[in-house]
């Protein structure tokens, strides 16, 4: 006579790469990640070489021009034999190492069997070690007699950037944007919704700027792109090359709309009060820099000039209306706080959009980090405190009010403690008239 046996119930079955570490699992994602980036950029460098006279510069070169071209997606910059530094970097390099950054996180994520978004820290992190190691060991082997990238800038820019970039990649994988920014306290999401609003403002203008002054200077784009003479696979690459730039030049459009402007060398200045300019080097996005002292017209200088205070008003709007205060007097406050924080992140950006293009006259491009991120501030930061404590004003009524005991998101109005008409009653009900 046979029994049947109790057997256990097996469990479910885990991801593949739950077994194994979860450093193991980022070390293997930081790999394909930069193998990825590595060979499309020496598909492109590659294809560069056979069109163009490459007399003295094997495949070796080749693969050391594609090292140099993934460090400088990671903004990492390098020493050119007989020209100096070289820091003026194209920020839209950095879009490609950024989205295989990103979808290497997700994959972290899911692979090492992480369910809690609080442990997606620790997974950028097993990412990011990595990765910068990677790049430290590239910027080692990448240099040469021509060209020498900095290997330390080369580690910390590739860990925070697979830190950042992975991080939101393994973030999103565990829930969708709506409810993470639900996660946060309504202060904070309320600043970052206003800086946001902010920041996507200027960065519309910048970019409609820098149109409208390209277009007007078609002329002197096309004469320049003529006198290159690329060719057809040249012109293809000079093509790819301005568009890395244009998140440097509406950078750049940004910093002029609030005033300090930008350099393009030593003793330079282009600013809406006018622009002085020495000879710029043959490269056909920079005809859309104005020329002259009193270029601008009178009302476009105008129109350039209000744009900081509307960036600020909006940042206030969408700041009441994410979370209104009850308390009217704390709504500037928070305004003052989203301008803050607007002017932080556009000093680092401007900062980065700049640098030096060698040791000479150009050693100095670029807006002053430090000096638009103070401007962007107080400008976005009074626009928004005024319009957010008018609107919070308006939203609650003209009353001031107060949290309640628990600390929930209900008002409690200051209301006067009604009183009864004592004998106005009906019913057994009594009859309050509010003062």
């Amino acid at each position: 006579m046979t029994t049947s046996a109790a057997r256990p119930r097996s469990a479910a079955p885990a991801s593949p790469g739950a077994a194994r570490p979860l450093i193991v699992t980022g070390a293997i994602a930081a790999g394909v990640a930069a193998l990825a980036g590595l060979a499309l950029l020496t598909l492109i460098v590659l294809i560069g070489w056979v069109a163009a006279p490459h007399a003295g510069v094997g495949l070796t070169g080749v693969l050391r021009t594609a090292a140099v071209l993934w460090l400088i997606g990671h903004h990492v910059g390098f020493a050119l034999h007989g020209a100096g530094r070289i820091g003026m970097l194209p920020l839209g390099l950095v879009l490609l190492p950024g989205a295989l950054l990103w979808r290497a996180g997700r994959w972290v994520v899911r692979a090492g069997g992480v369910t809690r978004l609080r442990h997606v820290g620790y997974a950028a992190l097993a990412l990011a070690m990595p990765y910068g190691l990677i790049a430290g060991a590239l910027a080692l082997a990448s240099r040469s007699a021509q060209a020498a990238p900095s290997a330390p800038q080369a580690v910390i820019c590739g860990f925070l950037l697979a830190l950042v970039a992975g991080g939101l990649g393994g973030a999103r994988a565990l829930a969708p944007w709506a409810q993470l920014t639900r996660l946060l306290p309504d202060r904070p999401r309320s600043v970052i919704i206003g800086m946001t609003g902010a920041l996507g403002l200027l960065t519309v203008g910048g970019a409609l700027l820098g149109a409208v002054s390209l277009a007007t200077h078609l002329g002197e784009f096309d004469t320049l792109s003529r006198s290159l003479e690329p060719g057809a696979i040249g012109s293809l690459l000079l093509l790819i090359t301005q568009l890395a730039y244009l998140p440097n030049a509406i950078l750049w459009a940004v910093a002029y709309t609030l005033g300090p402007g930008f350099a393009f060398g030593a003793g330079t200045m282009v600013a809406p009060t006018g622009a002085a300019l020495g000879p710029l080097p043959a490269f056909p996005l920079l005809a859309a820099l104005p020329g002259g002292v009193h270029g601008t017209p009178a009302w476009l200088t105008m129109i350039v000039l209000a744009l900081p205070y509307a960036a600020g008003c909006a940042a206030g709007l969408l700041l009441v209306r994410a979370a209104p205060t009850p308390a009217l007097e704390t709504a500037p406050l928070w305004g003052l706080a989203t301008g803050a924080a607007a002017g932080a992140v556009l000093g680092i950006l401007a900062a980065f959009s700049g640098g030096p293009l060698g040791d000479g006259r150009l050693a100095a491009v670029g807006p002053s980090g430090w000096q638009v991120g103070a401007v962007a501030a107080l400008q976005i930061g009074v626009a928004s405190a005024v319009t957010a404590g008018v609107a919070n004003w308006l939203r609650m009524g003209g009353r001031s009010a107060k949290l309640d005991g628990a600390g929930g998101r209900e008002a409690a109005w200051r209301l006067p403690r009604p009183r009864s008409t004592g004998e106005d009653t009906e019913n057994g009900h009594v009859i309050y008239v509010d003062p």
